[in-house]
């Protein structure tokens, strides 16, 4: 039962996206848009009203703050006015009220809320501003709705391209996922509002999540999986932190003192409280003395927690003694104090599902969409002369705000591509919809997604004759045709990983028969994650990725196609040509069994298939425009740098077509006489900005010497090596355009 009702809740994710209060095409401002954010430390000014009101407090009081007292809050003190920490989901948006017992939904008529695009789709942004909007933005929808903590982001790394919750984390660059990360929880908590980073660490599968002992090398752990983790605590100054379910190096997360005293707290100096996943608890002492604050869970009697009755029994046994439980008691009255939920400061006020959250969607949805192909400029549509356009696919009319064990959000507002396309297109436009391929599954997983095997839910992959002909007759009669294909968050979905890349549902045969009686013909997928498109991308003239993109994800994509929006999303994973490509599962090391040992060590993504000179279909960092650019004048502000400086390099981008358009310039350095092994490249910068056709922008990447570091097992410390490094700068980690040497002394 436990593997099963968990996901409900665990899946918290993080709470996706936001933008950078724009039109989505023409005025971005070209300020520094990876400037360094920085959020405010817990403070201690509170610490002693806060030492008298626990010694005003019962141990059953103190106790029953330390676990959930109702599926989403712990017990707060009324007699001494300590309000519950009131916690919500939140991949997509803030999640439906539920019971306070059990999942079923509270069934209010007020909890609905913006439907946000989902991890992977704001990564691709590369927008750190947009990330930053993303949190205030949702921190108001919070508000709204009295909540005192986000269980969001979720930025664990994407380790294999078959992970289930792919779609919401963001990256498989350690880089990309901090920078986007930090203004993410910088924004959320300016609202009064705890971000809780998640989940947290080496949680990168789905697959015996509840039990896996994970195995990483400390220089993997610290240059890959960590970083992220790392710069919420240091410079985001996240407010909590969520133990994961998976053991690590022999012990669960939610009680490894190495994981959650050494680093967390001794090392980064976290001050905030770590909350556990839901079940993710398996002792008492044991894991409130190595870290845990508050446990978390899914139904059963709240007093059978393990830091419930059971922490009662030993404190009174002398197991644990009474200071040990004031000091986790403190860090949460610290928190609560932090945001406002006590000591009447004026707190930020709330606002939900309003029309500029939803154009903070729009915004987010609309640099997120990745352009894959465009032979012969088939992209813009150009409509003169066309009458008539067939919408194939059941993913045209398919939404995503619910769906799968992932929370999702309620909401009142989720703009389909086929809406988006009747919005957008002139009336005189005949639209001829043809669903095409029906979304079935195995009849014992169908509907009932508590039945989804270890390696996801099994699809019904024949063709449905009569939709074919259907879908055939429309692309037939139509002047253009627009195959809305991919994935949804049924099939990718938290509690399980996919078993293979393949495109479910029948939809390549589609895809393949549609495109044989009419040549023009676009192909979008709507997806989270990589799938085997390969004879897609080979057949087809025009290729366009999006996402679980949000309430405004149906008008984000049809301005896209029509050319209101140029595109300027890039991928934020390799898309490999074939499964066994990708260094998991070229190591043979996914999913492993009880254990896992990720054996490609700090080869994670594209610099694996850098480094092994393996093809992928698309890089990572790649995407496509309606215009070109060019990189030109690229140096650094001087030869030579010490250990502490800063690297200024400067470039100018170029607007070297007729449309208006953003480019992201992407930094990556490489050392190639190191006394370690290092990947060929590494992302350490990069810089979105607005070019005008025709026109050029001088823009500068500042890239801190300490970013040049790795892990010294030895010495158990960053190092920098000196020497020579390579600054590659270009539109992906396969299209470098300019190289600058550099020393470091």
């Amino acid at each position: 039962m436990k593997n099963k009702m968990i996901y409900l809740s665990a899946a918290l994710v993080f709470a996706l996206f936001t933008s950078c209060k724009n039109d989505a095409q023409t005025t971005v401002s070209n300020s520094d848009q990876t400037e360094e954010y920085a959020g405010k430390e817990i403070g201690t000014e509170h610490d002693a009203e806060i030492d008298k009101l626990i010694s005003q407090m019962t141990l059953e009081e103190k106790i029953g703050m330390l676990h959930g007292n109702s599926m989403f809050a712990n017990a707060g003190v009324k007699r001494l006015g300590i309000p519950e920490l009131k916690m919500a989901d939140g991949p997509l948006g803030v999640r439906e009220e539920i019971s306070r017992d059990n999942w079923a939904p509270a069934g209010l008529t007020n909890d609905f809320a913006t439907y946000y695009p989902a991890g992977g789709a704001l990564a691709a942004t590369f927008n750190t501003a947009m990330a930053h909007t993303f949190g205030t933005s949702l921190g108001e929808e919070l508000r709204a709705r009295d909540k005192d903590m986000l269980l969001s982001p979720a930025i664990n790394m994407v380790r294999t391209p078959l992970g289930g919750r792919t779609y919401e984390y963001m990256s498989e660059d350690p880089f990309l996922n901090k920078k986007i990360a930090v203004p993410l929880i910088v924004g959320l908590q300016e609202k009064d509002v705890m971000a809780c980073v998640k989940h947290y660490a080496a949680n990168n599968q789905e697959t015996n999540r509840d039990f896996v002992d994970v195995q990483i090398d400390e220089r993997t752990l610290r240059e890959i999986y960590l970083p992220a983790f790392e710069a919420s605590v240091k410079e985001a100054k996240a407010y909590s932190i969520m133990g994961a379910y998976n053991k690590f190096r022999g012990e669960y997360l939610c009680e490894n003192d190495y994981m959650l005293n050494k680093i967390l707290r001794d090392e980064w100096g976290f001050k905030g409280i770590v909350v556990s996943d839901w079940a993710a608890v398996h002792s008492t002492g044991k894991a409130l003395k190595n870290g845990l604050d508050i446990e978390m869970g899914t139904p059963k009697p709240f007093n059978e927690f393990f830091l419930a009755d059971k922490l009662i029994a030993a404190v009174k046994s002398g197991e644990v003694s009474e200071k040990e439980i004031d000091l986790h008691v403190k860090r949460i009255l610290r928190t609560l104090f932090q945001v406002k939920a006590m000591g009447g400061g004026t707190r930020a006020k709330g606002s939900i599902a309003t029309e500029a959250h939803y154009k903070d969607a729009y915004e987010i949805a609309a640099e997120a969409i990745v352009l894959l192909k465009n032979e012969n400029n088939a992209l813009p549509l150009k409509l003169d002369g066309v009458k008539s356009i067939a919408v194939i696919g059941n993913n045209a009319t398919k939404k995503n705000a619910l769906g799968g064990f992932g929370a999702g959000v309620k909401t009142k507002r989720e703009v389909t591509p086929l809406e988006g396309l009747k919005n957008r297109l002139p009336s005189t436009i005949k639209i001829n919809y043809a669903e095409g391929y029906l979304e079935r599954y195995d009849e014992k997983n169908k509907g009932n997604l508590g039945n989804i095997t270890a390696n996801g839910p099994v699809t019904i992959d024949k063709l449905d004759d009569a939709k074919v002909q259907e879908a055939v007759e429309a692309a037939k009669n139509s002047d253009v045709a627009i195959i809305f294909a991919g994935s949804n968050r049924d099939y990718e979905t938290e509690a399980s990983d996919r078993r293979d890349l393949h495109l479910p549902f029948g939809q390549e045969e589609l895809i393949k028969k549609v495109l044989a009686v009419n040549p023009k013909t676009i192909v979008v997928m709507i997806a989270g994650a990589p799938f085997d498109i390969n004879e897609v991308s080979q057949k087809s003239a025009a290729l366009v990725w999006s996402w679980f993109n949000g309430s405004e994800g149906g008008n984000a994509l049809a301005d896209v196609i029509l050319g209101k929006v140029n595109p300027s999303g890039k991928l934020p994973w390799t898309m490999p040509k074939q499964l066994k490509d990708s260094p998991a599962h070229a190591t043979n090391s996914f999913p492993g069994d009880k254990t896992v040992n990720y054996a490609e060590g700090i080869l994670i993504g594209y610099r694996w298939f850098d480094t092994k000179n393996v093809a992928p279909l698309y890089p990572f960092g790649y995407g496509l425009s309606y215009t070109t650019f060019a990189l030109d004048n690229a140096k650094s502000d001087k030869p030579e740098y010490a250990q502490n400086d800063v690297i200024e390099i400067s470039l100018n981008v170029k607007n070297t077509g007729k449309i208006d358009g953003k480019e992201v310039v992407q930094l990556y350095t490489s050392k190639s006489d190191s006394k370690v092994s290092r990947a060929a490249k590494e992302l350490k910068g990069f810089k979105k900005v607005l070019v005008k056709a025709g026109s050029s922008e001088d823009i500068t990447i500042k890239l801190p010497v300490k970013e040049l570091a790795y892990y010294d097992v030895t010495a158990k410390k960053w190092t920098v090596e000196p020497g020579k490094y390579t600054l590659r700068l270009g539109t992906s980690s396969r299209d470098i355009k300019k190289e600058i040497v550099v020393t470091i002394k």
